[in-house]
């Protein structure tokens, strides 16, 4: 693919980041609506099976994060053999993806087979809450074949300059789901296990039209099985580049861990405020990732082909972007959270005392969040992954833990601020680190 036919390389930087980010945001979005969809429908159902899927969501959130995390490494690589010119490579790099994806699928498959009943024993004495959640993740584990592959395409048709793939292949899925979950819940009275199937559904159905797409492309990117040369040199790359980031990603799930554990010091009505949390909290977070995922390639290509002012550009109108999505998300929150917590979540009113203040004190992290998750995809793009890395273990695990436990043991009604308090704290640390690792290789472009 010639230079000058990619956007990436050509459209005007502002546009041009709206147009990478504004198709994932919708559809991370649309996965975010069906995901809290999931939630309500379940919780309509039962208290109990509300709760096994919230034990389950750690264990959702790794199989994304190797998918998300791998996706770091396979868009660097990508992005920068198209920046590069070279067609070819960049074709062999999108098939190392097929089997790269196909081993996370795997592993996905090994713990649907061996790992769901032990995890969900430790999580719970209770019996109906052990049965639901193995039921669940077994199926959305075992069959997430589906959510790798909607991964891969998206990332390919993302780094070839056709950002709107990406909302049409995960908002096809999400919206499938939305649409089937009423009927395998209620209609067909499946319960959890309905939501798991209508889950399962949806992203595969998203892979086949992500596959479509990608055979409508074929004449600009020529991607066919018979042009695979399996490199373990451009395998260990990618690799090098995901590793960090998958780690990164990880790090959400060990979080949601760490705090559910925390919370339980003080009151299981913690736990439930919590999880309603997460399910929220996503409408915020997936846009403001979606600028993350629309600047690595942004970022990347242009790396590759050299043009300082436009990567400086991409990651300043990213930023103002991140924040401004962080503060609509904070008044938004702050507004909606009774009505959230009484209509959609049914919750009892221990949980409504409590968790309204509890929200509004969460939503106060956003917008200082944001500045370190932008900022990491410069890191990630530029060949500084560990730093990265470091972002967000200071501020999902080294900082947050350590705060909430102190917390919960001093003034347990004001442990919700622990979010704040870390983001802030690792936005300290974030900025400098950017100016002395990242600025230095953008102003040698200049020379």
């Amino acid at each position: 693919m010639e230079q000058h036919n990619n956007i990436l390389g050509t459209m005007p930087v502002r546009k041009l980041v709206l147009t990478m980010s504004s198709p994932i945001m919708l559809s991370m979005l649309m996965g975010a609506i069906y995901n809290l969809v999931d939630s309500i429908y379940v919780a309509q159902v039962s208290d109990l099976d509300f709760l096994a899927l919230s034990y389950a969501y750690p264990v959702q959130l790794m199989i994304v994060a190797f998918c998300a995390g791998l996706g770091v490494g396979f868009n660097a690589i990508l992005a920068k053999r198209l920046g590069e010119g070279r067609l070819d490579d960049a074709v062999n790099a999108a098939c190392h993806g097929f089997l790269l994806y196909g081993g996370v699928w795997l592993l996905a498959l090994i713990f649907a087979l061996v790992g769901c009943t032990p995890f969900f024993q430790s999580c719970s004495d209770n019996p109906v809450v052990v049965q639901s959640g193995i039921a669940y993740l077994t199926i959305c584990c075992g069959l997430s074949i589906g959510l790798c592959m909607q991964f891969l395409c998206e990332r390919i048709l993302q780094s070839t300059g056709h950002p709107a793939g990406f909302m049409i292949v995960q908002g096809s899925g999400a919206l499938l789901n939305i649409v089937l979950d009423p009927i395998f819940i209620f209609i067909f009275d499946m319960g959890v296990v309905g939501a798991a199937v209508a889950t399962v559904i949806g992203q595969i159905s998203g892979a086949c039209i992500g596959f479509f797409l990608l055979w409508r492309i074929r004449h600009s990117f020529p991607l066919s099985p018979r042009r695979f040369r399996f490199s373990s040199d451009l395998t260990g790359e990618i690799l090098r580049i995901a590793a960090p980031a998958i780690v990164m990603q990880s790090l959400s799930s060990f979080m949601t861990l760490g705090l559910n554990q925390i919370m339980n010091l003080w009151s299981e009505t913690g736990v439930f405020v919590l999880g309603v949390y997460f399910k929220i909290q996503s409408f915020v977070f997936m846009p403001i990732f979606g600028v993350n995922s629309g600047l690595i390639p942004i970022i990347s290509y242009n790396y590759g082909a050299k043009s300082a002012s436009r990567i400086s550009q991409s990651i300043r109108f990213g930023l103002q972007l991140g924040v401004g999505t962080g503060l609509a998300g904070t008044v938004i929150l702050s507004l909606a959270a009774s009505p959230l917590l009484r209509w959609c979540f049914q919750a009892p009113e221990d949980a409504i005392l409590m968790g309204v203040p509890a929200l509004r004190m969460t939503a106060l992290a956003f917008a200082v969040a944001s500045v370190s998750i932008v900022l990491s995809a410069a890191f990630q793009s530029l060949d500084r992954s560990s730093c990265s890395l470091l972002v967000s273990l200071l501020r999902q695990i080294i900082f947050l833990l350590p705060i909430a436990l102190l917390l919960i043991r001093v003034k347990p009604e004001l442990v919700w601020l622990c979010f704040l308090l870390s983001e802030v704290l690792t936005t300290a640390i974030a900025i400098p680190l950017y100016r002395k690792t990242v600025v230095p290789r953008i102003q040698a472009l200049k020379q």
